[in-house]
């Protein structure tokens, strides 16, 4: 049977806010020029997922339900589409590969490019190779949360440090800050600026602390001490600091007393709205106003100290990566599979397995709502 007779199922989200996903059969899309179209074996979600399911995600009204969502997924490639450069050349039918699912970009807005189905419509320059020892579940937590760290660090319009190889580059003599580095996006960010050359100085819980030493950072601070400003402010004594990633709705604020004391680039890219999803979809008796209000205020307050303290933060899209062509090749085509290959890079944090087959991704939003630690949470097909 030729592949694009091939029956493709997807777990939809029908109308905004419905309640629970519809699994029911889809299309089976070839790919376009610089597409390859992989046969989901493992899929993640992130809470970005259940948020944007109920109440909904306010960034996304330009999408025509019903839709299907979904950033992380690995299996195998099954058709690849006609090569727009050279670079386009690095898979073939069979491969083993992790990508990052993008139908939520506004350019294309295509529930083909989503990872809740069996087939996926992947870029081939947000895709990467992985090798036979790590598994499928293992690689599917990382593409959303890689692609946030690596705009976060190393696209021009942040941070813009130089970019991670493997085997690791020499020290640069610089440190970076990353606050709440045992999440998903703080996991990925420690090891990608160590592979690029800097130090990492992070905080964590306490029972996270050699979770987060085993991803390469030197020093791991608790969060919620009273203290952690003056200890890390310590930490970076005699050092120059290359900046900050903030993760977690209220990291910005004591970030900005750190960088403002430290020798070196004042800058904060931060990751988290200073209010949290879990917030926002319990939004009280003001409802999204409220949220809305308490959004602005935070902000406004964040900006404020910033100016005072001399720190630029500036919020990070992750969908700015696709801009940088470049930058996506170099992480993805180049240095993760090397990375994966030599151990250098680990995929973190640890898959949770909660099922399998599509029927089970409802369960995995909800398992997310719920909160994890260290952990993210995974389907397999």
């Amino acid at each position: 049977m030729s592949q694009n007779k091939e029956t493709n199922r997807a777990a939809y989200i029908t109308t905004k806010g419905a309640y629970p996903l519809e699994v029911k059969p889809t299309p089976y899309t070839q790919p376009g020029p610089g597409e390859i179209v992989i046969r989901n074996c493992a899929i993640a979600v992130n809470p970005i997922d259940w948020f944007t399911q109920k109440p909904g995600n306010p960034k996304l009204n330009y999408i025509s339900y019903p839709f299907v969502f979904g950033s992380d997924v690995a299996g195998e490639v099954v058709e690849v589409g006609p090569a727009t450069s050279p670079d386009d050349a690095v898979f073939a039918v069979g491969d083993r590969v992790v990508g990052h699912a993008f139908g939520t970009d506004f350019r294309s807005k295509k529930a083909t490019e989503g990872a809740f189905q069996l087939f996926t419509v992947l870029r081939v320059s947000l895709t990467a190779k992985i090798p036979d020892s790590v598994t499928f579940a293992s690689a599917s937590v990382l593409p959303l949360c890689l692609t946030t760290a690596s705009t976060a660090l190393f696209s021009p319009k942040y941070l813009g440090l130089q970019h991670p190889t493997s085997p690791r580059r020499e020290s640069t003599g610089q440190v970076m800050v990353v606050w709440g580095a045992s999440t998903s996006v703080g996991s990925n960010a420690v090891q990608l600026a160590r592979s690029a050359g800097y130090e990492v100085i992070a905080t964590a819980s306490r029972k996270n602390f050699e979770y987060v030493r085993g991803l390469g950072a030197t020093e791991v601070f608790d969060y919620r001490s009273g203290t952690v400003v003056q200890d890390i402010g310590r930490a970076l004594e005699g050092k120059t600091c290359a900046g900050a990633v903030t993760v977690g709705h209220d990291s910005t604020y004591p970030c900005i007393d750190i960088i403002a004391a430290a020798k070196g680039k004042k800058f904060i890219a931060q990751i988290s709205a200073p209010v949290s999803l879990e917030d926002a979809a319990n939004p009280g008796w003001l409802g999204m106003a409220g949220v809305m209000g308490r959004f602005m205020w935070a902000s406004a307050v964040i900006a404020l100290k910033a100016v005072i303290s001399g720190v630029k933060v500036q919020f990070v899209w992750g969908g700015d990566l696709v801009e940088n062509p470049d930058l996506c090749r170099s992480v993805y085509n180049e240095y993760l599979p090397a990375a994966l290959s030599s151990g250098e890079f680990i995929p973190a944090p640890e898959a949770q397995v909660v099922g399998h087959g599509l029927e089970k991704i409802q369960e995995a939003f909800d398992v997310c709502r719920k909160g994890v630690s260290a952990k993210k949470i995974v389907v397999t097909l």
